[in-house]
């Protein structure tokens, strides 16, 4: 757990402190890339210190890109004009909670994309649109409204994701900007808030894992099909929450959408970044959007009486020679916890699913069942840039698609589809019978038309295929190339384009891979019982009854459905209800049952935190970066999870919101045993159950880590790592926005 942000309490307080990286050494410790940009943009660290994985440090990022969720943002950062813009577009003052801040701390920091709900024009979605906007130019933030594309694509195309940078995004898949050889990664929403009060936040170093990329892609093959075999074939979490760093001769052959097709979706395969390297690849790539810049407002300068257009300011030439003079590399002996190797020439075509990226067949194997499908999606921030819809368009040329199927197609930015329709292929695909959406996410994150309806199947070019994410639960979603997506659509079922020449691919089973693990983690289950002193104000126990998930891979989407996620006026009581609602429909219902019963337990003690303790599986609340997953279960009455293991987006959601997270892996090896269908994890209950109510009642003794479970049976009693002082003191606080209002208060 967080038991080692101590220096946050100092850290915050020094709000007017600049930026303070380490001071040069005459001999440092080896670093990764990674762990370079990190050390470049760390604040407030002791002087000489070296950043590697597994530190502490506070950060202040480049930038901090916030979309729809920008709104519940400014419900937590209340500055001296903003309550009066924002109750008067809709928001209701009473929302607020106010960090004591007056203006945000770098202006030029944030970033405001609205992306996400863009074909909602209901007056209230439009209301909440003007308010991001009003505040924005308030408060002289960068703003990009809805139609301009997606977020994460517009930080690329204006150069706030930018090589040799860190980049943090109130958003899971900012881990694409590490395809332009820029360290992006998730925060949350408190985490936005505190950054623009202060210019910084935490973060915890990830562990370091190097993939090996060797190899040429066949005809036919692109980035997506690298990425969907990689999720499929180390699926057992072997980059879980760690920060990837793309090495290899195979990365010099790849292009740069494939890149950032790669790194987008690294964050469905359980890692917090995915960075490819600043190679000739890259900067040649750089040179040729600075060529397109210099002539966007003419065709040509050949007239000398026709002046250059201004200089971007933040992709120019000068930018350029800054980054080609200073490259920086990884250290030969840098040390990385795990070394992945995949041979690109050994790759066909691959498809993930139905409903999760840990399953994916090759296309050639797959398409023998002919798959029918009745929607298809060329839309999102992975697959829907201008080489991508050429891709499609190639396939689609003269043809149109199956009857019975709809094709939905957006671009990935305005620039995207201006270009595309330069160039006809975006024509070709309306021709075809697409049906365009604006540019936006849209059905990727299951908002607007076009939704999977029950019993339906679908194949999508996007970045997740979760059970309900894309419309009804009871619905099929598959993931693939434009390609493969765009022969899908014309022929009626999964299927490869005319143009994919099986006898130019390898053997489907060919597949070439490697997995080393350098350094084998410890359970934190064996951890010795040890005292760790209580922040005034945290409890001393964590009591009530247990209920269990038997579920591995349980997904922010499934905690928390996506079509609450941006109707920002939901309270936390609504939240509670329909928790767990795309996993378990009878989760809330279950809890609310229990609750009235612990007024009457045996549970007495003053200092003492009583609700419902879950146990769940492994990499419990994975997925997006959505804060309600973790404040609407605190909201039901549960302030405890126990689980094998968190996806680090939830974990850190939840320290920030005061809902405690801890690892046990015994506790959840003996529920699997007693209670899961075979005993076996990740299937379910005995009986297909998908919450079980054992009837054990759980006590944990903060002060020594210390679980005794009570069962019919008698005691059994397990051991975790205690929480430290700085989380201890972050839920005493009602989390990290509190904990930031009373460290300016106290700096004052």
């Amino acid at each position: 757990m967080l038991c080692q942000i101590g220096t946050c309490r100092q850290a915050i307080s020094r709000i007017h402190r600049g930026l303070a990286t380490a001071t040069p050494q005459a001999r440092r410790l080896p670093q990764t890339y990674i762990e370079k940009v990190v050390q470049k943009y760390a604040v407030d660290l002791p002087p000489g210190k070296t950043v590697h994985s597994g530190d502490y440090v506070m950060i202040r990022p480049e930038h901090v890109m916030s979309h729809d969720n920008t709104g519940p943002i400014i419900s937590k950062y209340v500055g001296y004009g903003l309550l009066r813009v924002v109750a008067h577009r809709g928001y209701g003052a009473n929302r607020f909670k106010s960090i004591g801040a007056t203006k945000i701390f770098n202006p030029t920091q944030p970033v405001f994309t609205l992306d996400h709900d863009v074909q909602n024009k209901s007056t209230k979605n439009l209301a909440k649109y003007a308010g991001i906007e009003v505040f924005a130019r308030q408060h002289g933030v960068d703003f990009y409204p809805a139609g301009r594309g997606i977020g994460h694509q517009i930080l690329v195309e204006e150069g706030y994701a930018f090589p040799q940078c860190l980049t943090v995004a109130s958003d899971s898949h900012s881990n694409m900007y590490g395809g332009v050889g820029c360290v992006g990664t998730p925060i949350v929403r408190t985490d936005g808030a505190a950054l623009w009060a202060t210019g910084k936040t935490w973060w915890q170093v990830p562990r370091m894992v190097k993939v090996e990329l060797t190899g040429r892609l066949a005809a036919g093959v692109s980035g997506k099909d690298v990425i969907v075999a990689l999720c499929g074939t180390f699926n057992h979490d072997e980059v879980l929450n760690a920060a990837i760093e793309f090495t290899g001769e195979g990365v010099t052959n790849l292009t740069v959408d494939d890149r950032l097709a790669i790194a987008n979706m690294t964050t469905e395969w359980g890692a917090l970044a995915g960075v490819f390297p600043v190679d000739r690849t890259l900067l040649e790539w750089y040179n040729s959007v600075v060529d397109k810049l210099e002539t966007r407002t003419f065709n040509s300068l050949a007239s000398l009486a026709i002046p250059s257009p201004p200089e971007h300011p933040r992709i120019n030439r000068r930018r350029l020679k800054r980054l080609e003079s200073r490259p920086m590399t990884a250290d030969p002996d840098a040390f990385y916890s795990a070394h992945l190797k995949l041979d690109l020439s050994t790759l066909v075509p691959y498809v993930s699913g139905p409903n999760s990226v840990k399953i994916s067949t090759p296309l050639p194997v797959l398409e023998a069942s002919r798959v029918a499908i009745q929607k298809a999606y060329l839309v999102s921030c992975t697959n829907s840039r201008a080489s991508d819809l050429a891709s499609a368009a190639a396939v689609m040329k003269g043809k149109y698609v199956a009857d019975g199927v709809e094709f939905y197609v957006a671009a990935a930015s305005s620039v995207v589809q201006a270009e595309a329709e330069k160039s006809g292929d975006w024509g070709t695909l309306v021709a075809a019978g697409a049906k365009v959406l604006p540019a936006g996410c849209g059905p990727c994150i299951g908002l607007g038309t076009g939704l999977l309806e029950e019993g339906e199947t679908g194949i999508s070019a996007t970045n997740r295929n979760y059970k309900g994410r894309m419309g009804h639960p009871k619905a099929r979603a598959y993931l693939a190339s434009p390609a493969v997506v765009a022969a899908s659509a014309i022929s009626g079922f999964i299927s490869s384009p005319e143009s994919l020449n099986p006898r130019s691919l390898p053997p489907p089973e060919g597949l070439r891979s490697s997995f080393s693990d350098l350094f084998m983690k410890s359970s934190t289950s064996n951890t010795a019982p040890s005292d760790e002193p209580l922040v005034a104000g945290f409890p001393a126990m964590f009591a009530g009854p247990l209920l269990f998930t038997p579920q591995d891979n349980l997904n922010t989407d499934g905690i928390y459905p996506g079509k609450y996620t941006y109707q920002d006026d939901i309270t936390l009581e609504q939240q509670g209800k329909v928790v767990m609602e795309n996993y378990d429909p009878s989760f809330a219902s279950t809890v609310a049952d229990i609750l009235p019963t612990l007024a009457a337990s045996s549970i007495l003690e003053s200092d003492t935190k009583k609700g419902i303790i879950l146990a769940a599986g492994y990499n419990f609340g994975t997925g997006s970066s959505r804060e309600q997953a973790a404040t609407a279960l605190k909201a039901a009455g549960v302030p405890l999870v126990i689980a094998g293991s968190f996806g680090d987006i939830f974990k850190r959601n939840a320290i920030n919101n005061g809902l405690v997270c801890m690892e046990c892996p015994d506790l959840i090896e003996d529920l699997t045993k007693m209670f899961g269908k075979a005993g076996v994890r990740g299937q379910g209950g005995v009986n297909g159950e998908l919450t079980v109510a054992p009837k054990w009642t759980v006590t944990l003794v903060m002060t020594d880590g210390r679980v005794e479970v009570q069962t019919p049976q008698g005691t059994r009693t397990y051991n975790v790592k205690p929480i430290g002082a700085s989380v201890q003191e972050l839920w005493a606080c009602g989390g990290l926005e509190g904990y930031v209002l009373k460290s300016i208060h106290n700096s004052v």
